[in-house]
């Protein structure tokens, strides 16, 4: 084993990580930040996302170095039997399996759940899929499926034009976290009982509990939600709003700050207007009560109002490119970027998102090399050698 092992409030749980792409490499990720000892494991040809580009950072598909910090790997052909001895042999030591194959996909390698709990009955086995190990285990779960079978899709774009996907892989994200949050309850739970149990993600429930107030429209309220473009179906004004020279986003979610930004914009007897008092009348006036509000903010830039708003306690925001919203963190004090290693290996990264007052999350490795670590790894995993 390597003596620059990882800190922090995981130091000491040993991830074997047998998944690729994005779910499962965002969430092991994640519990290597927070100081887990993350062995991916991959196929001789490597990640998939390793040659997704462009873009590229040299010869690496930047999409690889976004997901893969702060872990080892290993390269190993399951098909060949000294290789699947040795995932095997890492699965009996794991405290935490991650696995994104088709489901059952791993049992010819005995290496599913039912024969690693056997041999180690503390692990916490977690698998994710796109719909599932009932039916629709048989069907590939890819994030650009999910979004258009949820709904997600249906939602995103012009009312009168076509459905869109969003701009990310947003349910591998969501999924992803998923993982995160069942691994670390598990983990809780072994901790009490000793027991470990199997977890299961799978893209398309991510996908409904996310739609959050979409989902509940319809399963509350038996309405089925529809494109509405930038709008928001409960509320306004929350969307881009003109101004004299840019867009502006506009988030007056409550009466309060409605007073607040026609205040601002020089008309606060609009707030006392009965068709716009209430959210539940300026949503249902949103036709004539936008007409009102554009006609002030077309008189000054998107700059000016900004600043006003924002003094005034009004949410509001320019629209950025992702350039600008780096640079909108960095001014904020939030240092969004951290650089993982050290001369030609210097790989800059973007933060952990959770601040840790006592045990900050760590960034101790760089996005291994394919195989980087194998023979370290080969010689810890030998029959002569024992987990220290």
């Amino acid at each position: 084993m390597t003596d620059a092992r990882p800190q922090g409030p995981l130091s000491g749980v040993l991830v074997a990580d047998f998944s690729r792409i994005l779910a499962g490499p965002y969430a092991t990720m994640l519990l290597a930040d927070l100081g887990a000892d993350v062995v991916k494991v991959e196929g001789p040809g490597g990640d998939d996302t390793r040659s997704w580009t462009p873009p590229a950072r040299g010869e690496v598909s930047t999409y690889y170095l976004g997901v893969n910090r702060g872990k080892r790997s290993i390269a190993l052909d399951l098909r060949d039997e000294a290789d699947a001895r040795l995932a095997r042999e890492l699965a009996r030591r794991a405290d935490v399996l991650v696995e994104n194959f088709r489901p059952g996909g791993l049992a010819k390698y005995g290496l599913d759940h039912a024969t690693v709990a056997a041999g180690n009955p503390g692990v916490v086995y977690t698998s994710i899929s796109g719909f599932g190990s009932g039916a629709g285990a048989r069907v590939p779960g890819y994030d650009l499926m999910v979004q258009a079978m949820s709904g997600l899709m249906s939602l995103t774009g012009d009312p009168d034009g076509p459905p869109f996907r969003a701009g990310i892989s947003v349910f591998d994200v969501m999924a992803g976290n998923h993982a995160v949050i069942g691994i670390l309850a598990a983990l809780r739970h072994r901790e009490a009982t000793g027991q470990g149990q199997h977890v299961e993600v799978n893209l398309l429930s991510s996908a409904l509990t996310g739609l959050v107030n979409q989902s509940s429209a319809y399963v509350a309220g038996g309405v089925v939600p529809f494109r509405m473009g930038n709008a928001h179906p409960s509320v306004f004004p929350y969307e881009p709003l003109p101004t004299a020279d840019h867009e502006l986003i506009v988030a007056a979610a409550n009466d309060g700050q409605f007073r607040k930004l026609c205040e601002v914009l020089g008309i606060p007897e609009v707030a006392d207007d009965p068709r716009f008092a209430r959210n539940a009348d300026r949503t249902a006036n949103r036709a004539e009560l936008r007409p009102i509000l554009v006609e002030r903010l077309v008189t000054r830039p998107a700059d000016e109002w900004f600043e006003l708003l924002v003094d005034a306690g009004v949410p509001s925001g320019p629209i950025n490119t992702i350039d600008g919203g780096f640079a909108v963190a960095e001014r904020l004090g939030l240092d969004p970027v951290v650089v993982v290693g050290e001369g030609e290996r210097a790989v800059p990264t973007t933060r952990h998102p959770i601040r840790f007052s006592e045990t900050p999350a760590g960034y101790a490795l760089p996005p291994p090399d394919l195989d980087e670590h194998g023979a370290e790894l080969r010689k810890w995993l030998s029959p002569e050698d024992r987990r220290d």
